[in-house]
């Protein structure tokens, strides 16, 4: 992006010594919070919150060095949007995977700064691109505070005469220690469909990591909590507008085949999405909204 509009962006929106528009990796316009509470970035290109680390301690969200950052690509960590359909597309697999708004351009539409910390509103409009990838009229809001906790909402609007339905997901990359050494808690009892073994199981007691691991626990409302001994705290992940939680990591052969992941880096992260994946699709009328709330905060153990 040229210095230019970096400069009315911050013009606009910047706030003196709490946040500001820079070229960030691969020179891709990103928002830079420095709060009180923590460091941010958010990258404008799909609205994607790429760094959170609160005062004193190592970053919790995880992002592969080997991840690509340029124009139309999506970016290998942080908390990717995933909408309007979480994974492959259901009949045309040459679709992008994850949908389309997590590579597009995004609008700053407000900043401010709260009690919670230092916020930032983004917003998405359907296009005729948009409409020939899937054909429904739409409206987004990507809010993401930045504080003691991040919190990052995606409202969806239908903006269309039709009724339209969806699935998505905040795909957010979590920094652990070592991934074979946690073990996350709140799943338990929950069933899931394992895309790794293809058969519906149960949860029995806490999650942990040994192996490529691919899960969507259904019908939860539950916060996770990933306690990590190696990083000495405790991650938890609370959500609003889900009854879906993705559990992801892709261990040592799948990482290996992965362009933009390192081939160690699997011992070093998780992700815990907070989704709208099948059967917990969502259908709205035409002119109603849903929200999708992540809320991610540490405590030490």
């Amino acid at each position: 992006m040229d210095s230019a509009h970096l400069d009315q962006l911050n013009q606009d929106h910047g706030l003196p010594g709490r946040l500001r528009f820079a070229a960030g990796p691969g020179g891709l316009a990103t928002a830079l919070v420095t709060d009180p509470e923590a460091e941010g970035s958010l990258v404008l290109q799909g609205a994607h919150a790429l760094h959170f680390q609160p005062r004193g301690q190592a970053p919790v969200l995880w992002a592969s060095q080997r991840s690509f950052y340029a124009p139309g690509r999506p970016i290998r960590g942080g908390i990717p949007l995933c909408w309007p359909w979480f994974g492959g597309h259901a009949t045309d697999p040459g679709k992008p995977g994850h949908g389309f708004v997590r590579t597009m351009a995004w609008q700053v539409l407000a900043t401010r700064t709260s009690p919670a910390g230092t916020l930032i509103e983004l917003g998405l409009e359907h296009t005729p691109e948009t409409l020939a990838l899937w054909p429904h009229p739409f409206s987004l809001r990507l809010r993401a505070c930045f504080g003691e906790r991040l919190r990052v909402e995606l409202q969806v609007t239908n903006s269309g005469e039709q009724p339209m339905t969806f699935s998505g997901a905040l795909h957010s990359y979590l920094a652990v220690g070592d991934a074979a050494g946690i073990q996350i808690e709140g799943l338990e009892g929950s069933s899931y469909f394992d895309k790794v073994g293809a058969t519906p199981q149960r949860q029995e007691g806490p999650i942990r990591i040994s192996a490529e691991t691919d899960r969507v626990y259904q019908d939860t409302l539950a916060e996770c909590r990933i306690i990590d001994p190696g990083l000495g705290r405790r991650i938890c992940i609370a959500k609003e507008g889900s009854r879906s939680t993705v559990v992801w990591n892709p261990w040592i052969a799948k990482a290996a085949r992965m362009e933009d992941f390192g081939d160690l880096e699997y011992q070093t992260m998780v992700c815990v999405e907070t989704a709208n994946a099948a059967p917990d699709q969502r259908t709205l009328a035409p002119g109603a909204a849903h929200c999708l709330q992540a809320t991610i905060r540490t405590e030490p153990i």
